[in-house]
């Protein structure tokens, strides 16, 4: 767990410095930054995708995943009730930055692959070179939404500290497929929020998050039966 605490202080690091800068910075400065995170997410989401969708072994998945969690996320609501949380204690654009940070930070192949390698290799490099991306994205995130984007690494922790358990005791269910088809999901999620951020397209993408979980038990499934 040594690299995931790196990565959360890291985060939480950045947010500090990010939220420095935002207190000196003018509007139109302002402005260009949500262009730039927008567009970065953007690009992220957009190469997941391609990188992965290639090596898909189920092409089709990525759309059940999409419905499937899409239908779940709006019967929950996700979307509306972080909103109205993050609101709670605070005002702007907030919930909009937390929740593409948490994608940015949560959905990467350093992000996925490195609790798993530290697992099960004792292999800290990729949870290392993920928190020093992270520590550079937060700064730039803070900078435009504010120091609540730490609230971020709290989540980072959580996500990676989960996959760090599960790859201990799921050693022999993992598979290249199954990254593959998470990576998919996550890189379309992305560029979802990027969408948002650029207010060319408002998605509510925290209720497409349960999208994530459908191949997980598409695999499981598979690997019972």
């Amino acid at each position: 767990m040594y690299g995931t605490l790196f990565n959360v202080a890291m985060i939480i690091a950045g947010s500090i410095i990010g939220s420095i800068f935002k207190k000196g910075i003018k509007d139109e400065y302002h402005a260009i930054l949500m262009n730039a995170m927008g567009l970065a997410a953007m690009g992220l989401g957009i190469n997941a995708v391609v990188q992965y969708l290639p090596l898909s072994q189920y092409p089709v998945l990525f759309i059940v995943s999409l419905a499937a969690g899409g239908l779940l996320g709006q019967r929950l609501d996700l979307d509306a009730r972080f909103t109205t949380l993050v609101n709670r204690y605070s005002s702007g654009r907030l919930a909009e930055g937390l929740s593409t940070a948490i994608l940015l930070f949560c959905i990467g192949t350093l992000s996925i692959l490195g609790p798993i390698e530290a697992a099960l290799n004792k292999n800290y490099t990729y949870l290392m070179a993920n928190g020093m991306l992270d520590g550079i994205t937060s700064i730039v995130l803070a900078s435009a939404f504010g120091i609540g984007i730490a609230i971020a690494a709290v989540v980072l922790f959580l996500w990676q500290g989960s996959i760090y358990v599960l790859a201990g005791l799921m050693e022999a269910s993992l598979s290249t497929d199954l990254l593959n088809e998470v990576s998919i999901v996550g890189g379309l999620l992305i560029l979802a929020s990027g969408l948002s951020i650029l207010d060319i397209k408002k998605f509510k993408t925290l209720n497409l998050l349960p999208a994530l979980a459908v191949p997980p038990i598409f695999f499981l499934i598979m690997h019972l039966f």
